[in-house]
């Protein structure tokens, strides 16, 4: 039994993992930490491992405090992956959007396949047929594109996330929520059109805290799992394993 752990920019969510299956999902503050772990820990007590994935600004020993109760690891750059890191700068490439690629890579065989992690930032990470990892984009997801209106101006207010009621805003909060929500929905769209004009056999995964509400708002047909980083820190370390 295996307990996975991914530390964001604003939130911690783990799993536990048995056989493969997740068992139980959880998501929590970051400074619930120590106690939400502490819980998860008591109620799956035969949990042998904890896996970290990290971008986040927690500290390793906040985690290497329960080496009494399980054996703890750390994702690292040096650590065996099941694609050819084809970046220009591998060392710079975030660990969360390597186990990304990892379990796109182990899950699709075969495959072209086009992760998008709609979180604080929206990631887009590209794995090609052949298993090479050849790059992808960075840009400021939902939230930070509000919060920038917000901040960078003098008047626009700070709104909560809402679908706007139609594309033409007929006030200031309306026209923020379409400019919002509709470029992010065109530009996600806009980039998988690129890719899928260039290659086939093509898969899109779609996964972050994002990733229910832009689901259905995506023309482009995709997979969509909220969980897929917890499912591919289980998967990647099962690969380490073996290796």
């Amino acid at each position: 039994m295996i307990l996975t752990v991914d530390v964001g920019n604003t939130r911690i969510k783990a799993a536990v993992f048995e056989g493969g299956t997740a068992l139980e999902v959880f998501v929590f503050d970051k400074n619930e930490l120590e106690k939400k772990i502490t819980t998860i820990l008591n109620k799956f007590p035969i949990c042998s491992d904890l896996v970290v994935s990290s971008v986040g600004k927690i500290e390793k020993e906040a985690f290497l405090s329960f080496e009494n109760l399980v054996k703890v690891h750390f994702f690292t750059h040096e650590d065996i992956f099941p694609f050819h890191n084809k970046y220009a700068t591998p060392k710079t490439l975030g660990i969360d959007r390597m186990i990304l690629a990892a379990g796109a890579t182990l899950q699709f065989p075969k495959q072209n396949r086009l992760v998008i992690d709609a979180g604080t930032c929206i990631t887009y990470d590209f794995i090609d047929e052949n298993d090479n990892y050849l790059g992808g984009a960075i840009s400021p997801g939902l939230r930070l594109r509000y919060e920038a209106l917000h901040n960078f101006t003098a008047r626009l207010p700070l709104l909560e996330l809402e679908m706007p009621d139609s594309y033409v805003g007929n006030s200031t909060s309306q026209a923020i929520h379409s400019g919002v929500v509709n470029g992010f929905v065109y530009e996600i769209d806009g980039f998988i059109d690129e890719y899928k004009a260039n290659f086939s056999n093509f898969i899109i995964i779609l996964t972050g805290g994002d990733a229910e509400f832009l689901a259905k708002r995506l023309k482009n047909t995709i997979f969509a799992n909220s969980n897929f980083l917890l499912e591919s820190l289980d998967q990647t370390f099962q690969y380490k394993n073996r290796q």
